[in-house]
């Protein structure tokens, strides 16, 4: 980790070159946004998945039958007029048109009318039909136009008065800003007024942050032009950096404004928050970084990219903290707080001219929150067995997780990709929202004769397996060995029974068909099941990681093995709390599922590892917070009970703040149209405040309570003078800590 040294170098160049140093910082943000216009890439989802059956489907298909192996897309045909339904002349000559320019675009490998025969897709009713277009390739190698194209190409059908959706893994739209973005950032300007009663520090926190953002995003849409990165990843990634790119201002800004509150000239305020709180913000920014970077652990591109994104994003606030923000603070000097919202409290200080240091009083905590601990600290195991339930009752629905993709009919109501799932669903039957593709290569000794019978009779089998609702002839490749059925499930994708019958027809059904045969189930659905299972299968590694990590890097912050462990422990404890509500609201459809507009559904595959990763490095945030202070006190008086008293009582507000900061951020994408993105928002806002509320206030204090001193092993005492500690928990925070730091160098 970064010596005070070297924090004390960088905030003297930041506040010397000040200028110098925001000049940099604005030509390396305009430098992104240009870079990112001229050769940012787009966004799309990589969804290989080496080993598994879906894989070697796709891989099968691109083999033999390469004019399939791109995406796919429906675009739904629907008329609302009976007296003019989709198989009136007028409607399927507009129709056939469209059909026919759809064939003439390039990157289209094929297109299939709603008239054709054998089996024409039109509904019973004849209000709706589907048109079944085929790309060369998949959505995240399409040349920008080509989507526009296709949907232009039904410009005449909807003129004629007739409704048009587009349905299929080619209509996924890139994940951009959806504005909810803006009404978290104004909630956090609020936050941030609150606790600092102050425009210019909220300002300075604020543009902090969001030029680091900023230029964290451009970079992923630079470096998207050469690696593969998720639809998610910017939205994820803006979310992620926008609250700790704040919530890391805060606390620097805080422990800024608190020692020139004591007497410090600005520069060594500045000077002391950098080798402070600075310090804790490298330590929980690296630990973020190192917990969202073991993704890359799962073997699963399209995973470790939301990772990277999120990572790059942290690295920017990082840097943005430790060298912009000090050189804010160093323009703004005095004029920190002239302009003023409410009244500061008074302290006071009195300043050694030679030094520009303070005196050396203790200020003293809190006497609020002094008695708070005090009363869990005489009711230790009460108080701790109490949190623990509330962490359990959180955790309960996570026995019942089921990890999967939610199919069309979760997407926002009024997307295109909703309403074509709901005609989907309503005109033909849900299965055809996410058709199986099956593939059987009967090998090389069979003759097409013989492997057409064979496929004949695969056929006869499929159609069948309960489960299906009907099943296409088989086509044969030119190779006259390999067929490719595609089979329509009666259940739709995201249910559990369309998962059973994937696994069927891989364990029984294909294997007694085909017996000699090489058989795969593929599609985006199947997909979809194999990224849940292979997410199943590594997680328990990845946490193993995760969690080892965040140990050694706490470890070695704390020098206490049992810190260190019950740190972890009680981030374990706070991930579990979170992964439950989000089961209850999004699978179960508890309250407030509605409010919120998302539907009831399987929790998105990915989405626990990404929640576990962030939040194991937020959670790190507060906990070197407040026991870096504790243990200061610890080393100023030699006694526990005290030491957690004052450490808390004087940390309380400012992780209050800085939790509150995070909730009102990630609560803000709870209002994003995806569910993905929803879900996400609302699992770190759960955290948080389940971690600062229960976790910091109630669990923390009660088991160091009944640890005792032996839970920091023997630390050495030291004079009042050399140890006072402030809300940034780092080397010293109180009057004689700034003096320390500054002078006694």
């Amino acid at each position: 980790m970064m010596g005070l040294s070297v924090l004390s170098a960088l905030a003297r160049i930041s506040t010397r070159y000040r200028w110098i140093v925001v000049g940099l910082w604005l030509v390396l943000l305009l430098g992104a946004l240009v870079g990112s216009r001229a050769i940012g890439g787009t966004f799309s989802n990589d969804l290989t998945l080496a080993g598994t059956d879906s894989q070697a489907a796709y891989d099968t298909l691109r083999e033999q039958f390469p004019e399939l192996s791109g995406d796919g897309m429906q675009a739904i045909v629907h008329s609302t007029d009976a007296a003019e339904p989709v198989t009136s002349p007028a409607t399927r000559t507009a129709v056939e048109g469209a059909v026919a320019e759809l064939a003439a675009l390039d990157g289209v490998a094929a297109v299939r009318s709603p008239y054709d025969p054998p089996q024409p897709m039109v509904s019973e009713d004849g209000m709706t039909a589907m048109v079944t277009i085929q790309f060369t390739e998949r959505a995240k190698d399409f040349p920008d136009e080509t989507l526009a194209e296709t949907q232009a190409a039904f410009d005449g059908v909807q003129d004629a008065g007739v409704q048009v959706e587009f349905g299929g893994p080619a209509a996924q739209a890139e994940s951009g800003p959806s504005g909810s973005e803006v009404y978290g950032l104004l909630a956090a300007a609020l936050v941030l007024l609150l606790v600092f009663g102050s425009v210019f520090a909220m300002l300075v926190t604020l543009v902090s942050a969001l030029m680091a953002l900023g230029i964290g995003l451009a970079s992923i849409t630079m470096i998207a032009s050469t690696v593969t990165i998720g639809t998610s990843g910017p939205i994820v990634a803006a979310m992620i950096g926008l609250g700790v790119g704040i919530d890391y201002a805060l606390l620097i800004v805080t422990r800024h404004r608190e020692g020139m509150s004591q007497g410090l000239a600005p520069n060594a305020s500045i000077e002391a928050a950098m080798t402070t709180a600075g310090r804790s913000v490298l330590v929980a920014g690296a630990t973020v970084i190192i917990a969202i970077l073991s993704l890359y652990s799962i073997g699963i591109p399209f995973v470790s990219s939301l990772g990277l994104a999120s990572a790059i994003v942290v690295s920017a606030t990082m840097l943005a903290a430790v060298t912009l923000l000090p050189a804010l603070l160093a323009i703004f000097g005095t004029n920190l707080d002239r302009v003023r919202v409410r009244k500061l409290r008074k302290k006071t200080a009195v300043t050694n001219a030679a030094t520009d240091a303070p005196s050396t009083s203790h200020p003293r905590p809190a006497s609020g929150w002094r008695g708070w601990v005090g009363g869990i600290q005489r009711r230790r195991w009460v108080s701790a067995l109490a949190a623990v339930l509330v962490l359990a009752i959180l955790a309960l629905p996570l026995l019942s997780l089921r990890l999967g993709t939610a199919d069309g009919g979760s997407q926002a109501a009024d997307t295109t990709q909703r309403k074509a799932y709901d005609l989907i669903v309503d005109g033909f039957g849900a299965g055809w929202a996410g058709p199986l593709l099956v593939t059987v290569d009967f090998g090389a000794d069979s003759t097409p004769p013989e492997s057409q019978a064979a496929s004949m009779a695969v056929h006869t089998q499929l159609a069948a397996t309960d489960g299906v609702s009907a099943v296409t002839p088989p086509r044969l490749a030119e190779n006259g060995t390999t067929a490719l059925f595609t089979v329509i499930p009666t259940s739709s994708p995201d249910d559990a029974a369309t998962e059973t019958l994937v696994h069927d027809l891989r364990d029984t059904v294909l294997p007694a068909a085909a017996p000699d045969s090489a058989a795969h189930v593929g599609g985006a659905t199947a997909t979809s099941i194999d990224l849940a299972d292979t997410l199943l299968a590594q997680i328990g590694w990845f946490i193993l990681i995760v969690v080892v990590l965040a140990f050694i890097v706490l470890l070695i912050e704390f020098r206490a093995p049992f810190i260190a462990a019950m740190a972890v422990i009680m981030n374990l404890f706070a991930v579990g709390a979170a992964y439950g509500p989000v089961v209850a609201v999004f699978q179960w459809g508890w309250w407030p599922a509605g409010l919120l507009g998302v539907s009831s559904g399987p929790v998105e595959s990915f989405v626990p590892v990404m929640l576990f990763a962030v939040l194991f490095g937020l959670s790190t945030d507060y906990t070197v917070f407040l026991l870096s202070r504790v243990k200061e006190e610890l080393a100023r008086t030699g006694d526990a009970d005290r030491a957690v008293r004052d450490g808390l009582a004087a940390t309380a507000r400012v992780i209050l703040a800085a939790a509150s900061v995070m909730v009102v951020v990630f609560g803000s994408f709870i209002l994003n149209d995806q569910r993905t993105v929803t879900m996400f928002g609302f699992g770190l806002a759960m955290s948080v405040a389940v971690y600062a509320l229960v976790v910091m206030l109630v669990l923390v204090p009660a088991l160091l309570a009944i640890a005792g001193r032996g839970a920091w092993g023997r630390p050495k005492r030291r004079s009042s003078a050399d140890a006072e500690a402030g809300p940034d928990g780092g080397t010293g925070s109180g009057a004689a800590g700034l003096t320390r730091v500054l002078v006694q160098k």
